[in-house]
């Protein structure tokens, strides 16, 4: 039976504009968290709406002693200030066991007994991750071992109009394969978790890193399955180092100086397209973020999945 198109443009209905950044707290904030979190803030604010802070420390293993509280600091010493409380996914875990409850009754989710071993050999996803066989789909091949819960995809051809990349497609079930949505350590996976937080805050905008493009059409199938809304999503150039690879925390990424942040943000703002003043470099972080706001334009974003940056 041939795929069936799943488009998702125009879904959101009009309503007050939300935009949010979500950092992990597993570090400090570097220049390519700048990037997402300037870009989501100007696409916001630009619009009249709303900007939200999450902190997304669901996997509580890998988060860091006091990096939360470190990148609240880094962001008001850059003038981005935000809306509302702070939201701290570790506090949420009866909203994602709720998601998880609805997809098990409705029979798309499953137990999966698969380890790492189980998967050697398994075709790997444009994003390097292995393409799950379905090993488990009739039930768990190994039912005395701790299980993961995958979500059963079908065999669909997802497309959604990204607001800077332009069109996107994804066969789900051939390129990812069934994802795992909750862990066998029972920690929820960070796909159920930023869906149901997306929902519940009502985000209607997620400008974020292009890292993130091939995870947007499993996102937007749950959104789907579990009847949410679906946000217009669009993903920024990720900054790469000499080697080609994205400024992060794994590739030891310098932290942004707070003591200085004008130059960063000034750069940032080239970084994205944008043709800030030279006079600005060295303007205090609202006198830019003035500017900013009264010119921003995402056409001018360059809709490429990264750019060299180099301080």
């Amino acid at each position: 039976m041939p795929s069936t198109p799943h488009s998702v443009d125009k879904i959101i209905p009009a309503r007050r504009v939300r935009g949010r950044f979500a950092p992990s707290p597993t570090g400090p904030l570097h220049f390519g968290s700048l990037i997402a979190a300037l870009g989501s803030f100007l696409e916001a604010r630009r619009q009249g709406g709303e900007w939200l802070v999450r902190i997304e420390d669901v996997d509580v293993v890998r988060t860091l002693s006091g990096a939360s509280d470190a990148i609240l600091r880094a962001l008001e010493g850059y003038s981005l200030f935000w809306d509302g409380p702070v939201i701290y996914q570790s506090q949420r875990t009866e909203h994602y066991q709720a998601a998880l409850e609805q997809l098990l009754l409705a029979g798309v989710a499953y137990p999966c007994s698969c380890t790492r071993r189980d998967l050697v050999g398994s075709p790997r996803g444009r994003d390097g991750a292995l393409v799950y066989p379905g090993h488990c789909r009739q039930g768990p091949r190994q039912p005395d071992r701790p299980c993961a819960i995958r979500l059963r995809l079908p065999e669909i051809l997802l497309t959604f109009r990204d607001a800077i990349q332009g069109e996107y497609r994804q066969r789900l079930a051939r390129e990812v394969g069934d994802f795992v949505i909750r862990r066998v350590d029972q920690l929820f996976a960070y796909q159920l978790a930023v869906v149901v937080d997306d929902s519940d805050q009502n985000v209607t905008e997620v400008l974020r890193g292009s890292d993130l493009l091939d995870s947007t059409p499993r996102q937007i199938y749950l959104q789907q399955v579990l009847a949410l809304a679906t946000p217009r999503y669009g993903h920024l150039p990720v900054a790469v180092d000499e080697h080609g690879d994205k400024l992060s925390k794994q590739t030891h990424a310098a932290p942004l100086d707070e003591r200085h942040p004008s130059p960063a943000l000034w750069q940032a703002l080239r970084f994205l397209g944008q043709s800030p003043p030279l006079e600005l470099m060295n303007a205090p972080p609202a006198e830019i973020l003035a500017w900013a706001l009264a010119h921003w334009r995402l056409e001018k974003i360059p809709a490429t999945l990264a750019r060299p940056w180099r301080k």
